[in-house]
């Protein structure tokens, strides 16, 4: 293998360089690409949907409807098809399966993973599904820095460097945001701090931020135009409740994101390549519905479809009524859930920006109805531009309360609104959602996806050494595909498989009809019963110890210590007898020890 990655690197290089250089040169190199990459993928989002806009409205009402649900339901086709034929990596936001192939693969994408993304990514969002680009900017940047990679270094450990470098460029591009871009990385993949890793996706950050400017502009993705004369002490005022009402909301939809997801993965009857066009077909309706609703209201919105960063500005200059604000928030944040959990190629951040965004712009009115009643607050403006103020506080609250990463939810407001004004009120508010999301719900949505589709969490620094171990759920670090043994057959078939299958481990679990969990059998009770004993006997009046996924390391230990066990399965909350998993002791010791 490193002869064929030797290869790959020119002659030329190999003799000149040393490899510092060659990386100083990539990272340029990625800046550069990942920049390109990231123009084309919004240029492509932004015309096709304007295209098909202006296409829809040129027609007469029914012929409007039809294409607007049209559209994003052929889209999730495209990408249901394409995803479950060719690349399955290409459905999410595109970060979970960055942190996977950055701690589980080495770092290695495949190129033709990137492609697809930006194609797929292109027509899902560009016909209209509410999600964003920003995710998979991402992992289109993360698959060039890997090939990059692969193409200059022998060394995995260098070829694993470049994925950072390429995802901090891509959210460089995509945001127009820089700063933000590098501790995004730092918060959500790296989880430490380290100055051999800065440089490199600086120079990344750099290059790939002013291909940007140069191609969309400088100005920044959202025209906020806000005060400048703000009070700290009264604006707390609004941070605070508006930073628990994000929490609040931030944890519904994340809880509903992950629980529709579930129930979608769970229904093994309904064909996989379909479900992205049953969310696309509930886009376009809860879409067109949106706009009918919003044009009664006298300010017609077609922002549910799409990105729909035109409303959040619009917001910004106090354009939109109550009614049109809830009407937004409410259809946006279902079709958001539905794109995403039924398994849509786009992202969260812009649609979490989004809601933020409203939602603060709805406790802005209420509080500026509140003070002009009772002028009960001092310094406390009442003008137009005070919902600003609170759209931007909205916006940073909630990114922090479903994304977890703080730090990055401060800058990312400041780059792409171009405001530093509410700096005070802004990190009261986002660290106090951030708190309430976490205590809610330890384990942040990212790395929930991961869980959800069985992928270990062993390896990433935030289930290592760095957090008390012991307060994480038993999914942290549980074993999804067990091998089991079935209760209608004989200690010699049990014996005979499992030397076939060359799965000898110190315990199996032990399945009825219907995959129901019987019970729990050793290697050593097998070895010491004749051949032809069924295994059902030898499970009669066997107390049966287990845990869900959401049981505590601690807990799991606890109960192991006492009963003298050193495994138990894992079976579901609202069924016991319905395997999920299997735990050991050695899994406990492993994540002990990790660091």
């Amino acid at each position: 293998m490193a002869d064929a990655t030797r290869k790959t690197v020119p002659d030329w290089m190999r003799a000149r360089l040393n490899v510092n250089q060659r990386f100083l040169i990539l990272c340029l190199v990625a800046g550069l690409l990942c920049g390109l990459a990231a123009v084309v993928f919004h240029f492509a989002i932004e015309h096709l949907f304007s295209a098909l806009w202006n296409f829809a409205q040129g027609r007469d009402p029914k012929t409007f409807i039809a294409v607007m649900i049209a559209a994003p339901t052929l889209g999730g086709l495209l990408v249901g098809i394409v995803s479950q034929k060719f690349v399955p990596e290409a459905i999410g936001s595109g970060i979970p399966q960055t942190k996977y192939a950055y701690y589980n693969k080495g770092g290695k994408i495949r190129s033709y993973v990137g492609l697809l993304r930006l194609i797929l990514g292109s027509l899902y969002i560009g016909l209209g599904n509410s999600l964003g680009r920003e995710g998979p900017t991402v992992h289109i940047s993360a698959a060039i820095a890997s090939r990059l990679g692969r193409w200059g270094f022998q060394d995995a450990s260098r070829v694993q460097s470049m994925l950072p470098v390429g995802m901090a460029a891509g959210i460089a591009a995509a945001f127009n945001a820089p700063l933000s871009a590098l501790t995004f990385v730092f918060e959500e993949l790296l989880d430490n701090f380290s100055m051999k890793a800065l440089g490199g996706m600086v120079i990344a950050v750099v290059v790939a931020a002013a291909v940007s400017r140069s191609i969309l502009g400088e100005d920044p993705i959202l025209a906020a135009h806000l005060r400048t004369d703000y009070q700290t002490s009264a604006w707390m005022l609004i941070a605070l409740p508006l930073g628990i009402a994000a929490g609040l909301l931030g944890h519904i939809f994340t809880s509903s994101t992950l629980a529709l997801r579930g129930f979608f993965k769970r229904r093994k009857s309904f064909p996989k390549w379909l479900l992205p066009a049953s969310g696309g077909l509930s886009c376009g309706i809860l879409g067109v519905g949106a706009y009918f609703l919003t044009s009664r209201f006298g300010n017609a919105q077609h922002s549910v479809f799409s990105i729909g960063y035109e409303s959040l500005e619009a917001a910004f200059e106090n354009e939109l009524t109550v009614p049109i604000l809830a009407t937004l928030l409410l259809f946006k944040f279902l079709a958001v859930v539905l794109n995403y959990a039924s398994g849509g190629s786009g992202g969260l951040f812009s649609p979490t920006l989004f809601l933020g965004g409203l939602l603060g712009a709805l406790v802005g009115i209420g509080f500026t109805h509140l003070h002009h009643v009772g002028n009960w607050v001092p310094h406390f403006p009442a003008d137009d531009k005070v919902i600003g103020a609170c759209v931007l506080l909205g916006m940073g609250a909630m990114f922090a309360s479903v994304i977890g990463c703080p730090f990055t939810s401060l800058i990312i407001i400041f780059e792409m609104t171009g405001n530093y004004d509410l700096i005070l009120p802004l990190m009261a508010g986002n660290m106090l959602a951030w708190q309430i999301s976490k205590k809610l719900r330890p384990i942040e949505i990212y790395n929930s996806l991961l869980l959800q589709d069985g992928i270990t969490l062993r390896a990433l620094p935030a289930y290592r050494g760095v957090r008390d171990y012991r307060e994480l759920p038993v999914q942290a670090i549980m074993t999804h595909d067990v091998f089991q043994l079935k209760a209608s057959h004989t200690v010699g078939e049990c014996l005979s498989r499992i030397r076939e299958a060359d799965k000898r481990f110190h315990g199996y679990p032990v399945v009825g009809k219907g995959k129901k969990l019987l019970g729990v059998i050793t290697h050593h009770e097998l070895r010491e019963n004749e051949p032809e004993v069924e295994l059902s006997t030898l499970l009669t009046g066997q107390k049966l110890l287990s845990v869900t996924p959401v049981t505590t390391i601690r807990d799991a230990a606890h109960r192991m210590i006492e009963n003298d066990y050193q495994q138990v399965p894992v079976v579901s909350p609202a069924d016991p007898e319905k395997l999920l998993g299997w735990l050991t002791a050695n899994d406990i010791a492993r994540q002990q020890n990790a660091f």
